[in-house]
């Protein structure tokens, strides 16, 4: 897949690639792009401070694993331990946030249809993929292959020069976790439908890395990873009454961290 870069410029309606059906609700003059991409994929953005990104589950049951990098210094990047200690919870939706290493908020989740996205388990393997669906290499099988979370992802953020030893944890999109009464993480399936959505405002400059292979716990026995769509536009950050600055203190001083570096 393709890498992009947002450079901040306001696109014309009337691009190719601007598809109002994705997000009807966004005035069109602030829309950047918009793609739809197939479940197995991959790809990566550079996207810049005041943007959001809309991610929507076209078929219902998809997964998206996310990394997020500060654009200017990757060796900051997502902190899934910090974002969960200092709001208090185990999985994220609206009024969250993704805190980085270094305490600054690299995006805040400004709305979400779904009410929850797994950031405890990771991404699937090579050997979890093949022992539960199969080998399907892609000199037998080209696009169709078998494509897993983690080599996805190690091939998007090594076009940014980025390897092994930056992969970090990932939030899965869409997908939900639970625990049982003895302690095992189950998946829970039909957690997100058709149509669901999850906004991510980017609060940095950051960048993305996202793949489409299933989640690792899903108990699926075909592996028919969904289609997303996303749709970046012009937001702004968050304003000073906004839900994820206030959602909790912890909040307020990551945002006033963050906002230094752009001052």
């Amino acid at each position: 897949m393709n890498s992009h870069i947002d450079d901040g410029a306001t696109a014309a309606p009337a691009l190719p690639d601007i598809e109002p059906g994705l997000a009807p609700d966004v005035a069109p003059g602030l829309v950047l792009w918009s793609e739809r991409f197939p479940g197995r994929g991959h790809w990566s953005y550079r996207v810049r401070r005041g943007t959001t990104l809309r991610f929507i589950d076209m078929e219902g049951g998809a997964n998206a694993s996310l990394l997020l990098y500060r654009a200017d210094e990757r060796g900051e990047r997502l902190n899934i331990p910090d974002t969960l200690k200092a709001q208090h919870t185990s999985h994220l939706t609206r009024g969250h946030v993704l805190y980085s290493d270094m305490g600054n908020v690299l995006a805040s989740i400004a709305a979400d249809t779904v009410g929850w996205h797994d950031p405890l388990c990771g991404v699937s393997t090579a050997a979890g993929v093949a022992a539960r669906y199969g080998q399907k290499r892609y000199q037998e099988h080209r696009n169709a292959m078998h494509r897993n979370g983690c080599d996805s992802l190690l091939i998007e953020i090594g076009k940014w020069g980025l390897g092994l030893r930056d992969l970090v944890p990932t939030v899965n999109l869409f997908s939900k976790v639970a625990v049982d009464d003895d302690g095992r993480l189950l998946f829970v399936p039909g957690n997100a439908k058709a149509g669901d959505y999850v906004e991510l405002r980017f609060e940095m400059d950051t960048l993305v890395a996202v793949a489409t292979a299933p989640h690792p716990l899903d108990p699926a026995t075909d592996y028919a990873p969904k289609k997303i769509g996303v749709v970046a536009w012009q937001s702004g950050t968050a304003g000073a009454d906004d839900v994820c600055r206030l959602s909790c203190p912890e909040n307020g001083r990551g945002f006033a961290n963050t906002e230094r570096i752009y001052r």
